[in-house]
């Protein structure tokens, strides 16, 4: 396995700031975490696979839908934001 230690971190840490911008880092932190979290719940589920299907988390619900309606209204400000430029 590499080894990576604090300078190596920090080089790509500058990497990911300078491909994906400042202001993405906080949204992509969010989506990496639910990344995660579904992925351990998944995990959890196929080592208890007669356990019952577990009931929708409502908090998680509306966090995914607040989410998406984000994630939306970003795409249309980008959208608007060409079409004012480009015009």
């Amino acid at each position: 396995m590499a080894d990576l230690g604090w300078p190596e971190l920090a080089i790509i840490a500058l990497a990911v700031v300078l491909l994906f911008g400042w202001k993405r880092m906080p949204d992509m932190a969010r989506s990496l975490g639910r990344s995660a979290r579904i992925f351990k719940s998944e995990m959890d589920e196929m080592r208890t696979p007669n356990a019952a299907p577990p009931t929708p988390d409502p908090a998680t619900e509306a966090d995914l839908r607040a989410t998406a309606a984000e994630a939306e209204a970003a795409r249309l400000r980008e959208e608007l934001e060409t079409r004012r430029h480009g015009a």
